[in-house]
Parts: structure tokens; sequence; C-alpha cells
């Protein structure tokens, strides 16, 4: 997806594995959170979502030995943690040796899983990819890590999907679908309360060649009728045009 406008994220690693109840909170809640996934599967999402997004955004959910969620509010603070965001990205520490560190735990409960999508069977790589929310703690500032994101900026749904109709930054057919789902809401906590309310249903779009277009259709799309979705999405189908997915309402 390189140039276009995503969330932080990436793959379970190996030490993504390592989690119990000494240094992450929430454990019992990750594992409620996604039903059907056996228990070390489901730590191992939650600990990855919570790393990647402070590899890549320099944002840390864990909190101190208070239950205070970790500030980076002092120079101290942020010249010590971005060496240790540095030093997870290159492999030299793992997100644990730093929490234990840090006398800290790990907040998984801070996280809110609200999506699950999957891509088309259609190569040797398939992602299964779950997504979080969170709120960005008060005392953090996120900032891209120059490596694998370039470029960082907050943009309330509606003027992404905006700026995505104009050409001027790209979206990928599940950015611009959560963005949609995001842009009735007025507050976080109107998009915290859908996200903990919704069901969660497993979203696979399919890759189909119909008259000289290219389409990945979504579940809920009159031409996926084999598929059910439980909130079926406003646009239910994806066109490639001049490299970029546009996004279509199926008629």
């Amino acid at each position: 997806m390189g140039g276009a406008h995503v969330f932080p994220g990436g793959r379970v690693d190996e030490a993504d594995r390592d989690g119990d109840d000494g240094w992450c909170d929430g454990i019992d809640d990750a594992v409620r959170q996604l039903p059907g996934v056996e228990r070390a599967d489901a730590v191992a999402f939650f600990i990855a979502a919570v790393r990647e997004l402070f590899e890549e955004a320099g944002v840390l959910l864990a909190r101190d030995t208070h239950g205070t969620t970790i500030s980076l509010a002092s120079e101290d603070a942020r010249v010590r943690f971005r060496q240790y965001r540095a030093d997870i990205h290159d492999r030299r520490r793992t997100l644990r040796t730093v929490v234990v560190r840090e006398g800290a735990r790990l907040a998984l409960d801070a996280l809110v899983h609200f999506a699950h999508w999957v891509t088309p069977p259609i190569d040797t790589r398939q992602f299964d990819t779950r997504f979080f929310a969170t709120r960005t703690p008060l005392d953090q500032t996120p900032a891209h890590d120059e490596t694998e994101t370039t470029h960082s900026t907050w943009l309330t749904p509606g003027a992404a999907l905006a700026q995505a109709v104009g050409g001027e930054i790209i979206l990928p057919p599940p950015t611009w679908t959560t963005l949609r789902e995001l842009e009735r809401f007025a507050t976080v906590d109107d998009a915290f309360a859908w996200a903990r309310a919704r069901r969660v249903s497993r979203r696979q779009p399919k890759l189909v060649d119909e008259g000289g277009r290219r389409m990945l259709l979504l579940p809920g799309d009159p031409e996926y009728p084999e598929a059910t979705d439980v909130e079926r999405p406003v646009e239910t189908r994806f066109v490639l045009i001049d490299k970029r997915w546009r996004a279509e309402r199926g008629r």
C-alpha cells in the first residue's frame, strides 16, 4: 500500500505471543473480544496492535505502577521512549522488555476490536486482519516513524473521504469502508459505543473481472449473494480506475 493513507498496523510477531498477566492488563477482556479464537492467539493480536501503534505512531498504551497511562510529556521521557521505539522496530528489544524495564503494564483493555478483514484468495500471501480502536493518551503526541510511515495527519472521516474522492489521497477499500462507518459519529464516545456494541463479522471481498472492469465486491453487494454481513457497507464495491480503487454502491 505504498503511497496510501492507512491506519498503523502490521503482522503478529513471535514476541507478541509472550503475553501473560505479569506485564499485561486486560487479557481476559482481549479473549472475550475475539470469540472463537484461541486464547494465546487472541492475546497476540492485541499485543501486536499495541506494538505496531507504538512502532509506527509513537503511541504507547501502557500504565505505570499507579495505574495511570504512561506520560511522554517530559523531554526525558520522549528521548527515552524514542530510543525504545527504534530498538523495538530494529528487533534490538521486545515490547515486553521495555514495559518491564519501565515497571509498567501493557493496557490491552484500552483497545476495542471492531472489524475483521481477509484479503481475497488470489495470491500466495493472504492477510487476515483485525481492526482496533483506542483513544490517544492525553500526554502523548503521535508521530510517524519515517520508515514504514513517512507522513501522518489528523483528519475527520468525512474530510479523509472527501480528499480521496478529490484524488488528493489514496484510501484502500478497508480504510475507506471503516471511515465511512465512523463518519456518522460526532464524538469519540459515540464511535466507541458503536464499536463495543457491534457484532464483528468476517469480511472477505471477492475480486471479479466484468466487462473489462476489475472490481472488489464486499459482502452485501448484489453480486455477492452467498456472503452476508451484519452491517451492510454504504459502498459495496470498488472499481480499479487508473490504478486506484474507486468506491461504488451496488445496483
